[in-house]
C-alpha cells in the first residue's frame, strides 16, 4: 500500500505543477512563443514548442491521473534532459535545478509505475503481454 500511495503523491506532485505552471502557460502563449522558443534539437522553434507542450501539458495530465504512467513519463524525462543538459547547459545549477528535480521525479515515477490509485487500475486497463502491461502501468 505504501508504494501505491507514494506513486499517487509523486504523480500528483510532479504532474499537476508541470501541467499548470509550464504546459498550460506555453499552450496559452503558443502564438507569441512559436517563433522565439528555444530550439536545442535543431527542429525549429515551433516544433520544439509543440513537443514541449505535448510533454508538459498532455503527458503531465495523463501522468497525474495515472493513465499509461510509464509510457507518458518518457517524454517528460526527455524534456527535462533537454532542459537541463541543453537549454540550461551554461547556467549555474541554481537556474537549472528545477529541471533536475523534475527529471529525478519523472525517473522515479517511471520505475515505480502508476500504482493502484490510478485511472489505469480503476478502468482495469491491462494487457496479457507482461512487457506491455509493465510499460502501460
Amino acid at each position: 500500500m505504501n508504494n501505491h500511495l507514494a506513486s499517487l503523491i509523486l504523480r500528483l506532485g510532479f504532474g499537476l505543477p508541470m501541467l499548470l505552471q509550464h504546459g498550460w502557460g506555453k499552450a496559452v502563449k503558443y502564438s507569441a512563443l512559436s517563433t522565439s522558443f528555444p530550439d536545442p534539437l535543431g527542429v525549429g522553434s515551433e516544433l520544439s514548442l509543440i513537443l514541449a507542450v505535448g510533454a508538459e501539458l498532455v503527458c503531465a495530465g495523463l501522468l497525474a491521473v495515472g493513465l499509461f504512467t510509464r509510457l507518458v513519463s518518457v517524454p517528460l524525462i526527455i524534456t527535462m534532459v533537454v532542459a537541463f543538459f541543453m537549454v540550461h547547459a551554461g547556467d549555474p545549477f541554481g537556474k537549472k535545478e528545477l529541471s533536475f528535480i523534475y527529471l529525478m521525479g519523472y525517473c522515479s515515477i517511471f520505475f515505480l509505475g502508476g500504482g493502484q490509485y490510478s485511472l489505469q487500475k480503476a478502468f482495469g486497463l491491462s494487457s496479457r503481454n507482461k512487457l506491455l502491461n509493465w510499460l502501460f502501468q
